[in-house]
């Protein structure tokens, strides 16, 4: 991560954002990208957004520090400089939203030590927004950090505004990815093509009920919970519970994973449909 320690006196911290927020992950599917422009980004909750930095690099974490904490509404409640330390303390903290930077130095989870704490942490915490911090454009880090259940994944070079806008936008529920983005992580979903001889997969939506597919299916649209339980003359409850049922046995934990899920099933049965002729 980019280190600059005059970023704390200028009131900047030397991290890119090249993310545009979409509604709502968890309420929206892959068709919802970039609708929102990070200037307008939610605003937080009347209660101040408790944050939760991990970095390995005390000028880092001082300066992001200093930064949210001199904004009103955002209360930093705490920070760790290795993954140790901070499966140790999140949970204890309770906070909505973590920072974790990506690289860990010489972290024994390897080169995205960040991305395994996220992981771990939103196992024990499924609420936790993860707002992942790096200094590489990295495809492979940014897919394993969606599967993850990362809400958020930003560059270096970011300005304050920008990062505080990032903090209270995953605190609100929603994450954050762009065209681009999404685009490269579909096609790493989809995977190369199998040769004619090799035998399809099982798919993943046999699990599913008629009714969970069918609610899945609008996932993918990007309709709403709301939406969905007016298009299927639901209680907009039982359409929360019976996603909640999809996501368990896709073995995913947020909206946007099932959708791009479905998006590579289907993909492979129009291949294979297709090659059969």
């Amino acid at each position: 991560m980019l280190r600059n320690p005059g970023a704390r006196a200028a009131g900047r911290v030397n991290i890119l954002v090249v993310v545009q927020p979409f509604p709502e992950p968890i309420e929206h599917g892959v068709n919802d990208f970039a609708k929102s422009p990070l200037s307008t980004a939610p605003q937080g909750p009347a209660e101040p957004v408790r944050v939760f930095i991990l970095d390995d690099h005390e000028v880092v974490r001082r300066g992001v520090r200093d930064l949210l904490e001199a904004e009103d509404g955002i209360e930093v409640v705490g920070e760790a400089s290795d993954a140790r330390e901070a499966l140790v303390r999140v949970p204890a903290s309770r906070p909505q939203v973590a920072v974790l930077d990506v690289r860990l130095g010489d972290d024994p989870r390897g080169d995205h030590a960040g991305i395994e704490v996220c992981r771990e942490l939103r196992a024990l915490m499924p609420e936790l927004a993860c707002l992942m911090l790096t200094s590489f454009d990295d495809d492979e880090a940014l897919f394993d950090a969606i599967m993850a259940g990362a809400a958020g994944y930003v560059l270096k070079q970011i300005n304050g505004a920008d990062l505080i806008a990032a903090v209270r936008t995953v605190a609100s529920g929603t994450s954050m990815l762009d065209p681009r983005t999404t685009a490269r992580v579909m096609a790493r979903l989809r995977g190369p093509e199998r040769g004619p001889a090799e035998e399809p997969e099982v798919s993943e939506l046999d699990q599913l009920t008629a009714r969970e597919r069918q609610i899945l299916d609008l996932i993918g649209e990007g309709l709403t919970n709301r939406e969905i339980a007016e298009r299927l003359f639901l209680a907009e409850k039982t359409v929360k519970n019976r996603i909640s049922s999809i996501l368990a046995k896709l073995g995913v934990g947020r909206r946007i994973q099932a959708a791009m899920l479905v998006g590579r099933i289907k993909d492979r049965q129009a291949a294979e449909q297709v090659r059969r002729g």
